[in-house]
């Protein structure tokens, strides 16, 4: 099996308790993280198109489009329509004005410069080819556009890993397993995180896919990485 048709349904089957397992298991750290991410996407008072890359239950989604000014467009892109279902869902109840789509994030259905911000919120390390997809944002960007991505790391710091890689696959495939029923899912996720680029090959992965800067922040001892391109 592809390693795209595996993710779409790892995420169609654990959809259901993906929120709550995500904010028990990261301490609610994650939506500090996500905060950050929206301060450093939304940096304008005027409108604008933003495509959020790897929705998912669109947290990222409807935080971006809370921030958004009036006259703005907020789209999210998954290949899970389970993950996307619970995400229209909060939407709905967030009152706020976004679109969820099925989409392949390596064949994004869009025109080249096309939005002005782009978002990936912990979803770029699903890619079956990262290259690609790296890519395919890059295209729809419009010129002077920016990229922000948020992604989980393997932290520096000696001890910080040692204690990371004990709770990452030790304890989060046990509770995961146990709540969801699916430990294979809870096995996937942090192994998915150790296989990702270092920081430094990730940066120069988004250069070679045209990007003219990227800036790099490590949050919370390097646990998770906020990378900010631009075009």
């Amino acid at each position: 099996m592809a390693k795209k048709e595996g993710v779409r349904k790892l995420f169609d089957n654990i959809a259901p308790d993906y929120d709550k397992l995500n904010h028990i298991l990261s301490l609610n750290i994650d939506k500090g993280w996500r905060k950050k991410a929206v301060r450093a996407l939304v940096d304008t008072q005027e409108p604008l198109k933003v495509l959020d890359v790897a929705c998912g239950t669109a947290d990222f989604t409807i935080e971006i489009a809370q921030k958004l000014a009036k006259g703005s467009e907020v789209i999210g892109v998954d290949i899970s329509e389970g993950m996307m279902a619970v995400g229209r869902e909060k939407i709905q109840k967030a009152g706020v004005s976004a679109q969820l789509l099925v989409a392949d994030c390596e064949d994004l259905p869009y025109a080249d410069n096309t939005f002005g911000r782009i978002s990936v919120g912990f979803g770029v390390r699903n890619f079956e080819h990262l290259e690609v997809g790296l890519s395919q944002m890059y295209r729809v960007l419009a010129p002077g556009g920016k990229l922000v991505i948020l992604e989980l790391s393997v932290p520096s710091n000696a001890f910080i890993r040692w204690c990371y890689k004990l709770y990452f696959l030790q304890i989060l495939p046990a509770i995961g397993g146990m709540i969801s029923g699916d430990r294979g899912a809870y096995e996937y996720l942090p192994a998915s995180v150790l296989r990702f680029p270092a920081p430094d090959k990730f940066i120069s992965m988004l250069k070679s896919a045209g990007f003219a800067t990227v800036e790099h922040t490590p949050l919370t001892l390097g646990i998770c990485r906020m990378y900010v391109a631009k075009k």
